[in-house]
């Protein structure tokens, strides 16, 4: 079974985020990126098949050098292979152009990307990377099961969880659950060692159009005064949420 992880290069939440050109372009000075951690669990689940059923796992990534550390990391973890796509990622539908390309070139049986990536939150590349590729797609998937061409998954629903069956190729939208948090790998000094000899292949980017363009940011306005009151003055509390904060 070939298997191959999307993975995006993201900001690490403790990252002070600034913007700049009027606040039309993300600022990465000072900024320490990491894997996606929806894609994290995605990896982790990738490494257990190729530990238990032999599979090979590649993984993928659209951008420029500045994603390398990220792909290494990948390879530290233990995947076989990482692969580059040299072209800015624009947005999610030249992102899927991009990665379905990947998928059709390499045969992959299985695709497995985080449901959405913690940055711009978008959500959208799994579903378009199965739909490029007519693969059945299983979305908030937390849990797994691969018997030869057969899948068994679980995924999130609003009240409750689904089980559904399908067969490869399929791609699927991982996220929390689909392995437990301890079973995340952090990379040994083995590990590391041997991801420099791993082949990190550069290919270059398919004809693709982006759909949307980022027009400005803006960060969420300062939380405003706190006003405490003490526990035993109910009569000042309720004159505040009343006449103040007009919540009752």
């Amino acid at each position: 079974m070939k298997i191959l992880v999307c993975i995006s290069h993201v900001p690490d939440t403790t990252s002070k985020i600034n913007f700049t050109d009027n606040d039309t372009q993300f600022d990465t000075n000072g900024v320490q990126f990491v894997i996606n951690p929806n894609d994290e669990f995605g990896l982790t689940r990738a490494m257990w098949f190729k530990e238990k059923q032999g599979a090979s796992v590649d993984v993928v990534t659209v951008g420029g050098a500045d994603v390398e550390p990220t792909l290494r990391k990948a390879l530290a973890i233990g995947a076989d292979t990482a692969i580059r796509v040299d072209t800015p990622a624009t947005d999610g539908y030249a992102v899927a152009q991009q990665i379905s390309a990947v998928v059709k070139d390499g045969g992959y049986d299985l695709v497995i990307a985080g449901r959405e990536s913690i940055d711009y939150n978008g959500g959208m590349v799994p579903g378009m990377v199965a739909a490029m590729t007519d693969a059945s797609f299983v979305n908030t998937c937390i849990s797994l099961e691969i018997d030869g061409d057969k899948a068994t998954a679980i995924r999130e629903i609003d009240g409750g969880k689904e089980t559904v069956t399908t067969s490869l190729p399929l791609v699927i939208g991982g996220q929390k659950g689909l392995v437990e948090e301890s079973d995340l790998r952090i990379p040994n000094m083995r590990g590391i060692m041997m991801a420099r000899k791993k082949p990190l292949n550069v290919i270059p980017a398919v004809d693709a159009s982006a759909e949307t363009a980022t027009v400005s940011f803006e960060k969420p306005a300062p939380k405003g005064q706190v006003t405490l009151v003490e526990p035993d003055n109910l009569d000042k509390l309720i004159d505040l949420l009343h006449n103040e904060a007009k919540a009752i």
